[in-house]
């Protein structure tokens, strides 16, 4: 019998996948605080996701479990199927390091470092091949060719996100965090700012979680989940 093609289902392929997760901190005088409570949720290839929530909600908690910076009281995390808390450090390094592209609101680069030799860094991390030929790829990607000798001071806000994102990209990570990429940046830079990420992030097909409070910035997301209180709701 032949089979049409609308007959034929293939399955999503989960890149994330969260499972039961908590985290708790101890505070002065209110003994512990549960940020995380009993999370799970998956995410499938090539997808891009918002995650939302107001101050204290747990989004900066959660993204900092989901990049391996921080470990859960319990629970796990899968990306790709490797499940973060069966690593150990150094192999948690490596993995993120090949793997996970993170994007910070507070841009995070090194201020002695040209913005060619920011974007560099990961693949030397990595003793990548071609690493002149990859960082300026991606140098280009974000529109800053004419700023590639120039130092982070030298930069504008919008600049420094700008090479803060080639940075993330530069290892074709498998998943790409950004933590409120456009917090720091005014309306129409943050704008510019978030349709280069979308648009780098839509021709290759990448993961895309971002961590935000702006709503225009996550309805351009696919799914939006909103934290409230260490859950989603």
């Amino acid at each position: 019998m032949k089979i049409s093609s609308k007959q034929i289902i293939t399955p999503a392929l989960k890149i994330l996948e969260v499972k039961k997760l908590y985290k708790s901190y101890t505070q002065a005088n209110f003994g512990r605080l549960k940020v995380i409570d009993d999370i799970n949720f998956e995410i499938d290839k090539g997808e891009t996701v918002a995650i939302t929530g107001q101050s204290g909600s747990g989004k900066t908690t959660l993204m900092a479990l989901l990049a391996g910076l921080d470990a859960p009281d319990s629970g796990e995390i899968f990306i790709d199927g490797n499940n973060l808390n069966k690593m150990n450090e150094d192999a948690l390094a490596k993995f993120r390091a090949q793997n996970i592209g993170i994007i910070f609101q507070q841009f995070h680069l090194m201020p002695h470092l040209s913005a060619i030799e920011n974007i560099s860094l990961p693949l030397e991390i990595l003793k990548a091949e071609d690493i002149e030929e990859r960082a300026n790829i991606a140098l280009k990607q974000v529109g800053l060719e004419q700023r590639r000798e120039h130092l982070p001071r030298e930069l504008s806000g919008g600049e420094c996100q700008r090479v803060a994102i080639a940075r993330a990209i530069v290892v074709k990570p498998t998943i790409l965090l950004a933590d409120e990429p456009t917090g720091n940046l005014d309306t129409k830079t943050g704008e510019q700012v978030s349709s280069i990420l979308f648009d780098l992030v839509t021709a290759s097909g990448m993961t895309l979680i971002v961590v935000t409070h702006n709503m225009e910035l996550a309805r351009r997301c696919q799914k939006i989940l909103k934290l409230d209180s260490g859950k989603f709701k």
